[in-house]
């Protein structure tokens, strides 16, 4: 559970660290949107980022959610979690592969991956979840 915390974390902050360091999230509007000022530009990039801020702040809640549900017993750990492994994939492969109005993703490729890390670990502690549950 806490490796997916961890990499909720990261693949919430790869786009900061993208907007000073890489660009490849601006480089990627501007390919698809060459007609964009740099103000549309800067202005796409903020929006992804609030986006993406929102979508690691509820996996961050999630996570230590579930971790909470199974340390503590509760029942439903299992479904809870594999309720949320399905919720962080949909949100995950929807930046991964979703394609906007320029006809591309609309996200560059590595930071669509970086969103998949955590489903990594989400696949893991379901599988071990419902694992653990079966009677011996």
């Amino acid at each position: 559970m806490y490796v997916g915390l961890a990499l909720t974390v990261l693949a919430t902050i790869a786009p900061y660290a993208d907007r000073f360091t890489t660009h490849l999230l601006a480089d990627h509007v501007r390919a698809g949107y060459p007609d964009y000022s740099q103000a549309q530009i800067d202005s796409a990039v903020t929006t992804y980022l609030v986006v993406s801020s929102v979508i690691g702040a509820l996996g961050v809640l999630a996570w230590l959610t579930t971790a909470w549900a199974v340390k503590t017993g509760r029942r439903w750990a299992p479904s809870a979690a594999t309720a949320m492994f399905v919720l962080g994939a949909g949100a995950g492969l929807t930046g991964l592969l979703i394609k906007d109005t320029s006809g591309a993703t609309g996200l560059p490729p590595e930071l669509g991956w970086a969103g998949m890390a955590p489903c990594l670990a989400g696949v893991s502690a379901v599988a071990l979840l419902w694992r653990r549950r079966r009677p011996a």
